[in-house]
């Protein structure tokens, strides 16, 4: 086998090798989610899994919607959760329109981007 072939097939290993790990992780879960209101505002508990690797590929957002798709609020992951799975982060403040019930809840990960998940969870008024 000549030099540049060996080159090739070892380029193409090492490939195949560093994309599954990076593809390992997956896509973002959402495990469960809790809210609760007062006064017109919510706090939102939101349980996510993601196998996160580190920095490259990690779960770094989820987002509250109205059932008709309007972005209610959004809680920003700064840093990934590698030995903490899952895990659960809360945001409040998230102002919740009179009228509605039900709100959907949507997760993304730095690889995949945002899942294809949507967890709906019923609000009690």
């Amino acid at each position: 086998m000549n030099l540049r072939c060996s080159t090739v097939l070892a380029v193409l290993f090492l490939s195949s090798v560093f994309g599954a790990c990076s593809a390992r992780a997956g896509e973002v879960e959402i495990v469960s989610a809790k809210a609760s209101g007062s006064a017109g505002t919510w706090t939102f508990a939101v349980t996510l899994r993601h196998d996160d690797t580190g920095w490259d590929h990690y779960a770094d957002l989820w987002q509250i919607f109205t059932p008709d798709g309007e972005l209610l609020g959004e809680r920003v992951l700064l840093h990934p959760h590698v030995d903490e799975q899952p895990f659960t982060r809360s945001q409040s403040g998230i102002a919740i329109p009179e009228g509605v019930s039900q709100v959907i809840i949507r997760a993304r990960d730095t690889v995949h981007g945002i899942s294809p998940q949507e967890y709906k969870l019923n609000l009690d008024r």
